[in-house]
């Protein structure tokens, strides 16, 4: 296990940015506590929690490319960088991410140490977030909802980034094979079976997580709505009533002679790559993308409060949680719920919004920055 890893409450406590977004430098030093950013629209309040999310395996809160993350006045494709000490009862771990000059994929070091791939920052720090973007999350396409997904397995799952990186990088080359009309069997079966070996293990990792949070999000918490979490997925049906080995000759099987069709189509017709995440806001009965934006935001915290009990109960760290201007959505009785949640978690949370007012319920039990100019000030 990778060093830091099974820590059971886990806090940036110091930030520091380097040509980032719109910074040009800063250096943010806080404690466990929740922290709070405040300051008008565009003072950079969501900035630094895209760069906190780098600390995550993927491209971001944004889903950013890397020539789009450097400070406008640096120039598109400059370097950037993100570092963060993490603390806990284990002691500090100092890890960093970000672009060299020339590089075509962003760095990773972990206490000093190449990385040998993003996959590894699983491993010691777990981040979910909520975005005034992901207000869309139900009315869309099915992808945005998967990489939500994953993020919160990778919670409780680390190995789960690592596997998702061998499937789509099999599922990518096996596409390339077959749109070349390359007929090497051997190859193709090679990359069929790395798919069908990891495909099955991600289907069961969320089928798990499923099961657990579907139970912990089963009750009503305080104000915040009942829940029903579960999946749709072909490979996920077959581990329901098969041995997994089963499922995964039948998921090699099912590409194998597929090959014509994915050919012309492009892709693979099965496999994870094609499952979705399904919630239901449990008191009302309905599906969550026929609630109000309310509702919905109320029923995604209450996801999110659920996943961090469930993470520290089965992984013991809780999960960093990043809530851009998710008060804002919220009633006063859900916000005051919400605030007396994030101050008993032992994971830290970052939360961002314009209006200071409204994060009165957590003075003394959060740290409060107000965003100016570049520069965050204690408020």
């Amino acid at each position: 296990m990778t060093e830091g890893a099974g820590r059971e409450a886990v806090a940036v406590v110091r930030l520091m940015l380097e040509e980032f977004r719109s910074y040009r430098a800063l250096r943010l030093e806080v404690d466990r506590r929740p922290v709070v950013l405040t300051g008008p629209n565009g003072a950079g309040k969501t900035n630094i929690l895209e760069a906190l999310s780098f600390l995550a395996p993927g491209r971001g809160l944004r889903r950013a490319r890397l020539d789009d993350v450097a400070r406008r006045e640096a120039g598109k494709g400059a370097p950037w960088a993100v570092a963060a000490r993490l603390e806990s009862d284990s002691g500090p771990l100092d890890i960093g991410t970000g672009r060299e000059a020339g590089a075509e994929r962003r760095v990773v070091r972990i206490a000093g140490e190449p990385a040998r791939s993003q996959a590894a920052l699983a491993e010691v720090v777990s981040l979910v977030w909520l975005t005034p973007t992901m207000d869309r999350l139900f009315g869309e396409g099915a992808g945005g909802r998967r990489r939500f997904l994953d993020r919160l397995v990778m919670g409780l799952d680390p190995g789960h980034a690592r596997r998702s990186v061998a499937y789509e990088h099999g599922l990518r080359e096996r596409a390339r094979l077959l749109a070349e009309g390359r007929s090497d069997d051997a190859w193709l079966a090679a990359l069929e079976g790395t798919m069908a070996r990891e495909g099955a293990a991600i289907a069961a990792a969320r089928r798990a997580w499923a099961e657990k949070l579907d139970a912990a999000c089963g009750l009503r918490a305080g104000p915040f709505p009942a829940a029903r979490v579960a999946l749709t997925g072909t490979v996920e049906d077959w581990l329901a009533t098969q041995p997994a080995a089963e499922a995964e000759a039948r998921f090699r099987d099912s590409l194998a002679q597929g090959r014509a069709r994915d050919a012309i189509v492009g892709g693979a017709a099965v496999g994870p790559h094609k499952s979705d995440l399904v919630l239901r806001h449990a008191d009302r009965d309905l599906p969550v993308e026929q609630c109000s934006t309310g509702e919905q935001k109320a029923v995604l915290v209450r996801l999110l409060l659920a996943q961090a009990r469930v993470q520290r109960a089965e992984r013991g760290q809780a999960p960093l949680l990043l809530l851009d201007e998710v008060v804002a959505h919220l009633d006063e009785e859900r916000r005051e719920a919400l605030f007396d949640e994030l101050a008993a978690l032992p994971g830290q949370s970052w939360l961002t919004g314009t209006d200071a007012a409204l994060f009165a319920p957590l003075a003394g039990r959060a740290q409060m920055f107000r965003l100016e100019a570049g520069a965050a000030r204690p408020a």
